[in-house]
């Protein structure tokens, strides 16, 4: 019923009719009976004023009532017109005074007397034409199409020349072209206006967006998604793409029109991925997860200081994993070293850039290493680092620890992933920042949304901090190769879970090619045994210590020595001499110079064989206590190390990475 009361569908019903005689008067008909009650309330007025003036022509009362109802019929006119537009009300006003004030003249002297009846003719038909061209002027072709809806609405948020275009209405979703004044307004005045947009619409914050027009400073489209459909819940489907390349798509949730969110994570993207505890990071991270390690040419390289709490499933089906702070700070060497090694194989055998083909054995005599013919070499699958928490390892190292991978990877066939609830100025620097293009950015705090997404994505009217912990999984991904107009459109991620995550890693396993020779060499030189035995110091399964059902847990734990104590009874009262050494200290002895350098070599030995690869003057505290040697003489020899080449210094001042010996990775 509301559409056939629309002006449009009115014209349409007015222009029906057959081309005959007939079909011309009904069209004629048609056409005049919307301007009848016009003129069909001149000719209303003409016989009241007749029939007024045989009634009261001579009573003396008669010009004091009619007046007062003159007035008081002008004045419910213009109270009733209070809900219209002010034209309306201002033009309803008039008809009605105008009208009631001829009326009384004409009751009290005669329709015909004096210069009433011209009076009447002359302004009567002019009242009637000016509600015939209101009625005209209310039929707006432009205004139906969009040019001028919805003025009421925009100028309450301050935009009321600006012009709209043609409306696309499709599924939850309607777009408006628009443009503002020229010189009056540019497209941040409409971003700033976009929250109130939704206020007025009664929507959600993050429902009204604005994507600028590139050529243009006054022209965009607005788009308003009325409905959230992002509040269920959609399962992790399974792999989008199993025993595929690295270089296709990575499908890890769904935007609020049901498109796929997609990352490519091939085209040399580093990745920052953001948002507090409890916005579903870690499910977004399991997405991603899951996509990479069911496709055959691609290494994780993972660091998780949270010790498998929540990724543990995935160990197995990673290179090489790090769960504490000096581990990263290696791992951050191993990439340093690795990179340039990947860059000069992948210049070797002429790839400007990784692609698919350089995982597979180069039997390619276009992409060999010897001139002229295939050189054979094995490939060299896609690495991909993942720094989960990546506070924790910035705080370990610095907050620049970052900032030439991120630069330098690109070239070399890498990803650089790091996630933290918080990519602030005072835990990532702005050099690393701003090597990190690519975000996913999760919940955080409306103080945070500078930090995690560009400016134009937050002017175009993303805004995470709406979001916080109250939605998990609602996210914003800016990434090269995903559409500039997604990139202020929510998504959802996935619902995951570990049990989707191992179940991937173990049925997966056989397609993955493994690391390759190159870059499994750098790492072996850097990290020597803590990268060469990871697969022994990954399998947390065989050291766990196994209880015989029934047994009592205690009882192992106790030191057959003390098996006969009672835990229960109380502890003697002290006595003379209890605090007297059983063996008497050896007096204190400085070491030789010479004695003092191999106990020096000794202690980087040791550190080596612990796997801790990174040192510095406050790891040798306890050693220089023993041997009475002093900070300052350790940084010496740690200098003199580094001219020898056992040390290699890192980018973070005082600290020194140990040079192993050469083992096989």
């Amino acid at each position: 019923m509301g559409e056939k009361n629309t002006a449009d569908q009115q014209h349409e019903d007015q222009l029906r009719g057959s081309s005959d005689a007939g079909g011309v008067g009904k069209y004629l008909l048609h056409r005049a009976k919307p301007h009848l009650p016009p003129w069909l309330g001149m000719g209303g007025v003409l016989g009241a004023a007749a029939l007024g003036h045989w009634k009261w022509a001579d009573a003396p009362y008669a010009g004091a009532g009619l007046t007062l109802a003159s007035v008081a019929l002008t004045g419910a006119t213009w109270w009733a017109g209070r809900t219209t537009s002010r034209q309306r009300q201002l033009h309803s006003a008039i008809t009605v005074a105008a009208s009631s004030a001829w009326l009384t003249a004409a009751c009290l002297s005669g329709p015909t007397a004096g210069p009433i009846d011209d009076l009447y003719w002359m302004f009567g038909p002019t009242l009637a034409l000016t509600w015939n061209v209101r009625m005209v002027m209310r039929r707006n072709p432009e205004a139906a199409s969009g040019e001028d809806s919805d003025k009421g609405l925009l100028a309450k948020v301050g935009l009321a020349r600006t012009k709209l275009g043609n409306v696309k209405v499709e599924p939850n979703k309607v777009s408006v072209p628009y443009a503002l004044p020229a010189g009056e307004g540019t497209n941040q005045d409409v971003s700033k206006a976009l929250p109130l947009i939704a206020s007025a619409l009664d929507v959600p914050a993050s429902a009204v967006r604005n994507r600028p027009d590139p050529d243009s400073a006054r022209r965009g489209t607005f788009t308003v998604v009325p409905l959230d459909m992002l509040k269920e819940v959609i399962w992790y489907p399974g792999p989008s793409s199993p025993g595929g390349s690295i270089a296709e798509p990575l499908v890890i949730g769904v935007y609020d029109d049901g498109r796929p969110l997609v990352l490519t994570l091939s085209q040399a993207i580093h990745l920052l991925v953001m948002g507090v505890t409890g916005s579903g990071k870690t499910e977004g991270a399991m997405d991603v997860l899951c996509e990479v390690l069911t496709r055959r040419d691609v290494a994780v390289w993972l660091s998780d200081p949270k010790r498998g709490q929540d990724l543990g499933d995935a160990f197995q089906a990673c290179d090489w994993v790090v769960e504490d702070g000096a581990g990263a700070e290696i791992m951050i060497e191993a990439l340093k070293v690795a990179v340039p090694a990947r860059q000069k194989w992948l210049g070797a055998h002429s790839y400007r850039s990784w692609e698919p083909a350089a995982a597979e054995v180069q039997n390619d005599p276009a992409h060999s290493c010897q001139q002229g013919t295939a050189c054979g070499c094995p490939g060299m699958p896609y690495l991909l680092a993942w720094f989960e928490e990546a506070a924790n390892t910035l705080r370990a190292t610095d907050d620049d620890a970052f900032t030439g991978i991120a630069q330098e990877a690109r070239s070399a066939g890498a990803s650089l992933v790091i996630s933290m609830q918080r990519a602030s100025g005072y835990q990532i620097s702005t050099d690393t920042r701003a090597s990190l293009p690519s975000a996913l950015c999760f919940g955080v705090d409306e103080r945070d949304a500078g930090f995690a997404l560009p400016s134009e994505v937050l002017d175009a009217g993303a805004n995470p901090g709406a979001w916080g912990n109250k939605r998990p999984g609602y996210c914003y991904l800016v990434s090269k190769g995903v559409d500039e107009e997604l990139w202020s459109t929510p998504s959802r991620t996935f619902r995951n879970d570990p049990v989707s995550l191992e179940w991937v890693t173990r049925a997966f396993e056989p397609i993955r090619m493994g690391i390759d020779p190159v870059t499994a060499a750098a790492a072996a030189s850097v990290a020597g045994q803590l990268y060469t035995g990871r697969a022994v110091a990954a399998d947390h399964d065989e050291a766990a210590p196994t209880v015989e059902e029934g047994e009592d847990v205690t009882d192992s734990l106790v030191d057959p020595e003390d098996s006969g104590i009672d835990p229960e009874a109380e502890l003697p009262e002290a006595e003379d001499g209890d605090d007297t050494p059983l063996v008497a200290p050896e007096a204190g002895r400085k070491p030789s110079p010479e004695e003092a350098r191999r106990l020096f070599a000794e202690a980087l030995v040791e550190f080596e064989r612990n796997g801790q690869m990174v040192v510095g003057p406050k790891d040798f505290m306890d050693w220089c206590d023993r041997h009475q040697l002093s900070r300052p003489w350790v940084s010496e020899r740690l200098k003199e190390a580094a001219q020898d080449g056992r040390l290699e210094p890192t980018s973070t001042t005082g600290r020194w990475r140990i040079v192993p010996a050469l083992t096989p990775a």
